[in-house]
């Protein structure tokens, strides 16, 4: 064609192409709710929607901060999940090693009823839960309702965990006894801190399962205990929805979370390339 030769995309454009395609598709719906915030009242009930506010206001957020129950809605969240992480993590920790070092019939056995259970719908627990969390008195209770979230977050903190640890080469621990170490002071001083990046993304993967969880905060909590999801599932007005205030308070509770992810950022890649390359 006259000299001129026609380039095809290389593997490397359809690449890019896909993963654009993949980030505006998950990222859009955070996106609107965003931009949603910012709009007035009738602009949220516009029909066609529209996608930039017309005219750009802050009142939703000082209405959503100003009403009643806001503000320790966020620090119930804030403490649950926090005892939900730290929770599991202490289980998780012990258990995948126990799982991984001796490799029993018995480790074997439970990192498989650990999966069923984590496989097992909220839902089917839920009653029994809020009978027991009721016996032991931890009704509408941060600790109660963290006790129910970490039987969520457990099975798959131990799953990650048992993956991280395995990636670990004994010869470590075996030079750690040989300079004096017990078992227990090899993990703590050896493995531990080769692993912290494992356990950062297995931090993340309990906040979030204790941060965003709904059902068990509906059934657990009442008044005392209520959690933000709860709180902006009650932004309803004898009109309806009222979209300003609720976009608004979800994102301003999508801010924790993400500023956990960038405390962690080094800590998490670390953690997934873990075990990527063996010499």
């Amino acid at each position: 064609m006259n000299g001129l030769e026609i380039r095809r995309p290389g593997p490397r454009a359809l690449l890019w192409a896909l993963l654009a395609a993949v980030v505006v598709l998950y990222g859009f719906p955070f996106l609107y709710l965003l931009l949603t915030s910012f709009k007035t009242p009738f602009a949220t009930l516009a029909v066609p929607p529209t996608i930039l506010p017309p005219t750009w206001t802050v009142e939703n957020y000082g209405a959503a901060v100003s009403r009643a129950g806001v503000v320790p809605s966020f620090i119930n969240s804030l403490s649950t999940a926090a005892i939900s992480t730290v929770v599991s993590l202490l289980l998780a920790v012990p258990a995948a090693y126990g799982i991984t070092r001796f490799k029993t019939r018995a480790g074997r056995i439970f990192i498989m009823a650990a999966l069923v259970t984590r496989m097992v719908p909220p839902v089917a627990v839920g009653v029994p839960l809020l009978s027991t969390i009721g016996f032991l008195g931890l009704t509408d209770t941060p600790t109660g309702l963290a006790i129910a979230h970490t039987t969520i977050s457990l099975p798959l903190s131990i799953w990650l965990m048992a993956s991280f640890f395995e990636a670990v080469p004994a010869e470590l621990e075996e030079a750690a006894k040989v300079d004096g170490c017990s078992r227990l002071g090899a993990l703590w001083r050896v493995v531990i801190p080769v692993v912290s990046g494992g356990m950062a993304v297995t931090a993340i993967f309990a906040f979030l399962a204790s941060w965003n969880e709904f059902l068990f905060a509906l059934l657990l909590t009442s008044v005392r205990a209520q959690t933000t999801p709860i709180v902006i599932a009650n932004f309803q007005t004898q009109f309806g929805l009222d979209w300003g205030p609720m976009t608004a308070l979800a994102a301003l509770y999508s801010i924790p979370v993400i500023l956990l992810t960038l405390l962690l950022q080094r800590h998490i890649v670390a953690g997934l390339t873990l075990g990527a390359v063996k010499g």
